[in-house]
């Protein structure tokens, strides 16, 4: 059952990549520019009526629906990839802190305190002649006071 799923899941991703990178292209474009030329033209023919106006509606409303569902996976899988690049980039530095792997797991409430943690950096930073100077949450006074007292006498942070 779970192979018929992952079976599922693939043709659904390999359709939606096709879809997205097809309905990017400047041929689709050109294929829905003239399609409502088209229509448009036909107007007179259909004395403009109710029906023809429902055709155009109907069409643009499906077509939107559809996408929808296309362009949500699209970035899912574009978000994801992002992720873990940035997670390899992470784990890959000995100067980054790993408590960041991963942090889209992490709650809102807890995404809020990191938040405060690197305004709190940034504040250091922006006291600092280089914006560059601290990078790290644990380091990060440690790290101020190490270069500020190289460059003079080192700044208090403020709680």
């Amino acid at each position: 059952m779970k192979k018929q799923a992952t079976k599922k899941s693939d043709v659904f991703t390999r359709l939606s990549e096709w879809v997205m990178r097809f309905t990017g292209s400047p041929r689709a474009f050109l294929i829905a520019l003239s399609s409502i030329i088209l229509w448009a033209v036909s107007g007179p023919i259909f004395h403009f009526s109710d029906t023809w106006q429902l055709v155009i509606n109907t069409s643009t409303t499906i077509i939107t629906f559809l996408m929808v569902f296309i362009i949500q996976q699209s970035q899912n899988r574009d978000t994801l990839a992002i992720h873990l690049k940035l997670n390899e980039l992470i784990a890959a530095n000995a100067d980054a802190s790993n408590r960041l792997v991963s942090s889209e797991d992490l709650t809102e409430e807890e995404l809020r305190v990191l938040k405060k943690f690197y305004t709190k950096l940034s504040a250091l930073s922006r006291d600092g002649e280089s914006l560059h100077e601290s990078h790290s949450i644990d380091e990060a006074k440690n790290n101020h006071e190490t270069k500020s007292a190289s460059k003079g006498p080192a700044k208090a942070i403020r709680k």
